[in-house]
């Protein structure tokens, strides 16, 4: 117990330090499927930001591209507000259209001292028919979700991660709470879609439920070493093969 508390402060403490501020800006990417020899481009999204009075608003768009349309239709969107001042999320939204599901899971947070809580509902249509669910989360120590803790990342110190530490926090997902640990594995030479070669901080992501079991593979991406810290890259696991996201461009 006293490592995990040493954990999360540490993890706090990187948060209270980084003076990242971030400007307006929109995110390009191109997103491909690999598996085996086959590579191929499959879709395209957009990550921007916008300032709006004390907070950000977020928003990562994706959708296949027409020829993978006839295989398997994405048009996702995930939606968010932070606080600018500590990257606390306040509002996330995701809505779902996949073939021929849609969904839409909101979570809206309150924070207490230490304590966050999320009231989370999760809608959803399929053959005509509607539901809605209702469950309210609630952890200690920093808390994100899947929007919101790369913007977290982005303004680390990383100055002050060490190769291999690992750090830890709670993400709400969709009505569960699954604990991240996000370890630094150093500075990394890569390849982006353009056959430019960038440096990056080489982060992995594994993600766990209650039990310590794993709840999903785990996802590593890599994040610029300039000052704006943007991810240049990021790779994840499917059943068969794996999705690829390389940046373009703003």
């Amino acid at each position: 117990m006293a490592v995990a508390v040493a954990v999360m402060s540490s993890l706090l403490s990187f948060a209270a330090t980084a003076a990242t501020r971030f400007k307006d800006e929109k995110l390009h990417y191109v997103i491909s499927y690999k598996w085996g020899l086959i590579h191929k481009d499959a879709g395209d999204a957009t990550l921007s930001l916008r300032r709006n009075g004390a907070n950000y608003d977020l928003m990562l768009a994706a959708k296949t591209k027409p020829w993978a349309d006839k295989i398997y239709m994405v048009r996702d969107t995930l939606l968010g507000v932070v606080r600018i001042n500590d990257l606390r999320p306040v509002s996330y939204t995701k809505i779902m259209h996949e073939k021929d599901r849609h969904a839409r899971d909101e979570i809206s947070y309150s924070v207490s001292g230490n304590t966050t809580r999320g009231v989370a509902r999760r809608y959803r249509s399929k053959d005509g028919k509607n539901s809605m669910t209702e469950k309210t989360l609630s952890a200690t120590g920093p808390v994100y979700d899947m929007l919101s803790v790369f913007y977290y990342l982005r303004q680390l110190d990383y100055s002050q991660l060490d190769r291999n530490r690992l750090y830890t926090a709670t993400v709400f997902s969709g009505d569960q709470k699954e604990t991240v640990k996000i370890r630094s594995l150093g500075i990394e030479k890569i390849k982006l879609k353009d056959k430019t070669e960038r440096e990056a901080y080489h982060i992995r992501f594994n993600f766990t439920r209650k039990g310590g079991r794993k709840s999903s593979d785990d996802i590593d991406t890599w994040i610029s070493t300039d000052s704006s810290h943007i991810p240049l890259y990021l790779v994840g696991k499917l059943p068969v093969g794996e999705v690829r996201a390389y940046f373009t461009g703003k």
